[in-house]
């Protein structure tokens, strides 16, 4: 069994996009084991509608590298490629599929980016790629959307540089109301609860 645990808020400060990763093949059951937590975020109805292609084959690695522009893609031994099925969610929600189905991804997405980082694995989100190129390699349908892709590897030690900063909690957080930048507190307890 591969699970290694951190606590949440650890797993989560400790995530971060790898872009050098170490010549260390990474055990590939430690990336299914990410995709059976991937699976676990809230989808609409239930249906499925989103699928993971692990690839390992260095030539289609290779190609889909070329698709996203970026070299250090290239430098993996394996890639996890997530595919959305939008119209399976259309009979259901009709033209609100498009937007629950990109719900549904983001939250999948961000259990398999956690999971790769508890697992001690490192990845890079690539959002930026040729599409109709990817879809060619991996022979995905036309009718799909290839949602993102992710060389998956052990960071390099000499990519363990500071994560960028985050924005600070008081700049997004607003209560009640947008730009409100102050909590109203609660002065009375309601006698009906119980």
């Amino acid at each position: 069994m591969f699970i290694f645990y951190m606590d949440f808020e650890t797993i989560t400060k400790n995530r971060k996009s790898v872009r050098k990763f170490s010549v260390k093949v990474p055990d590939w059951r430690k990336i299914v084991r990410a995709i059976d937590i991937a699976i676990l975020a809230p989808a609409a109805g239930n249906q499925g509608a989103l699928k993971y292609i692990l690839v390992n084959d260095p030539d289609k690695i290779s190609e889909i590298a070329k698709a996203t522009q970026q070299s250090f893609t290239e430098k993996v031994h394996y890639m996890i490629v997530i595919v959305s099925n939008p119209l399976k969610l259309e009979r259901s929600y009709g033209n609100r599929a498009y937007r629950y189905m990109a719900q549904e991804s983001g939250a999948a997405i961000e259990n398999f980016l956690l999971a790769l980082t508890n697992q001690k694995l490192a990845t890079s989100w690539v959002g930026y790629f040729y599409e109709k190129q990817i879809k060619s390699v991996l022979d995905i349908p036309e009718d799909l959307i290839v949602e993102g892709i992710f060389p998956i590897g052990i960071e390099a030690r000499s990519s363990r540089a500071k994560q960028k900063m985050k924005p600070e909690l008081d700049t997004v957080l607003y209560f009640n109301k947008f730009k409100n930048k102050k909590m109203v507190p609660q002065t009375r307890v309601r006698s009906d609860w119980s």
